[in-house]
């Protein structure tokens, strides 16, 4: 399995990064978590225009979806469309507001492009991956994510505040993609995000292999947000995230 971080960057694309965009790939089956605005171009730095064979969306705000609209265009009006409709696991939600967001009427909305698939709790295959979704705490319908595939796993927070959810989907994995929003002070919101130093304690509680923090907000001091989760209380290896690095689980 290898997993190619297309996207890191929080609430909104910085300098050097889009918003929220994993490439997972196996067995030449290549499955997106996130769709976040400014991704779609990097993308195609790692695979082709139409290679894409599933997407996942932890939740409906903008920086984890909203590229799939430009993606619509891509496969609906390519020089060798109407492309394959591709399945989207996405909050039951998405038809209508990614619908609107392009600014379509909700029938046919995006359905030419897209076949969505509601997630709920509980694990599915997508291709050669089993994916389990759990329930995360933040402000909407949101899920983590644990993929898993050839006896290598891959977690992923999503957008959320501490989460004993989280710590069961990461449970043993190879690598987790943790959120690190904050930076520690007095009066956090509860809930929506998480420090590095929360992120590292849901590490060590998961007993993760590797610790990667991402979705980091670009008005942050990320190197403060490192050196925070590298005092807490996970041993193993921590880096922050960066867009077109790749990670092999083999």
């Amino acid at each position: 399995m290898k997993v190619t971080i297309v996207g890191c960057s929080g609430s909104f694309p910085g300098p050097d990064s889009p918003a929220s965009c994993y490439l997972v790939e196996a067995e030449g089956f290549r499955m997106l978590l996130d769709f976040g605005n400014g991704s779609l171009g990097p993308l195609q730095r790692h695979i082709g225009l139409y290679d894409v064979d599933a997407i996942c969306l932890s939740h409906l705000h903008a920086d984890h979806c909203l590229d799939i609209c430009g993606y619509h265009v891509v496969r609906t009006y390519g020089p060798a469309a109407p492309y394959p409709r591709i399945p989207v696991y996405a909050p039951r939600d998405a038809p209508r507001r990614l619908a609107a967001a392009y600014g379509m009427p909700e029938e046919p909305g995006l359905e030419t492009a897209f076949s969505f698939v509601p997630l709920s709790p509980g694990r599915f295959a997508v291709g050669p991956f089993e994916v389990t979704a759990g329930l995360v705490n933040h402000p909407v319908e949101a899920y983590g994510f644990r993929v898993s595939h050839a006896g290598r796993t891959l977690a992923y927070s999503g957008d959320t505040g501490e989460s004993a959810e989280l710590v069961k989907l990461a449970d043993g994995a190879d690598l987790l993609l943790c959120e690190a929003s904050f930076m520690e002070g007095p009066d956090l919101t509860p809930d929506l995000h998480m420090t590095g130093r929360q992120a590292a304690e849901h590490a060590a509680k998961a007993k993760a292999g590797r610790l990667v923090l991402t979705h980091l907000v670009p008005w942050n001091d990320n190197a403060r947000v490192l050196d925070e989760a590298s005092r807490g209380a996970f041993g193993g290896p921590i880096e922050l995230a960066r867009s077109g690095a790749v990670y092999d689980l083999t």
